[in-house]
């Protein structure tokens, strides 16, 4: 039995499909991190910081974490505030490639392991009516980048994907299970 050290569903539903047997567990973590970091090393460092307090509660469990952004350019793009937030990151989105990173961090009594998986994701150019009716539809302000590849958006919108589908998800799950396995 391992600990998730996340609320987001959509990890939740990943772990049940992998048949991982976990029970949820979170803490409130600052998603602050030093502004010397590299932009693939944000989203591991945020999911240490939500592993290492759990951690700090459970010893002796072994407990996974995840964080995960996009990225345009040298842009982290967070979740959206608001509906026009969204809006406008779905336009920055619309008809270019954009890379998903998952940060993750795993803690066991058999050590410590982390690392960040990378899809690239293409869109389709996006007409703003498509955006709108996304957004109003399945308001999308938990997401970073302002969707989820498994809705509508991801079935319409997406021209073509490198790399792991399930990493878009928010956890490069055969990965997890390679280092859980291992650990």
């Amino acid at each position: 039995m391992i600990i998730l050290a996340s609320k987001s569903p959509r990890r939740k539903q990943l772990l049940e499909q992998a048949e991982i047997p976990f029970e949820i567990i979170t803490l409130d973590t600052d998603e602050n991190f030093p502004d010397n970091l590299s932009i693939e090393e944000v989203p591991v460092f945020i999911a240490q910081q939500k592993a290492k307090a759990v951690a700090a509660l459970h010893s002796g469990e072994t407990i996974l974490a995840a964080d995960t952004i996009v990225t345009i350019g040298n842009a982290i793009i967070g979740k959206p505030k608001d509906r026009t937030d969204a809006i406008h990151i779905l336009q920055q989105l619309s008809g270019k490639t954009h890379r998903v990173i998952t940060g993750v961090a795993i803690i066991s009594e058999n050590g410590e392991e982390s690392f960040y998986d990378i899809t690239e994701v293409e869109f389709h150019l996006l007409r703003n009516e498509q955006i709108e009716f996304y957004v109003d539809k399945y308001q999308p302000y938990d997401k970073a980048g302002a969707y989820a590849i498994q809705e509508w958006i991801g079935v319409v919108g997406i021209k073509k994907i490198n790399g792991d589908f399930y990493n878009v998800m928010g956890l490069p799950v055969s990965r997890v299970v390679r280092v859980l396995q291992k650990l």
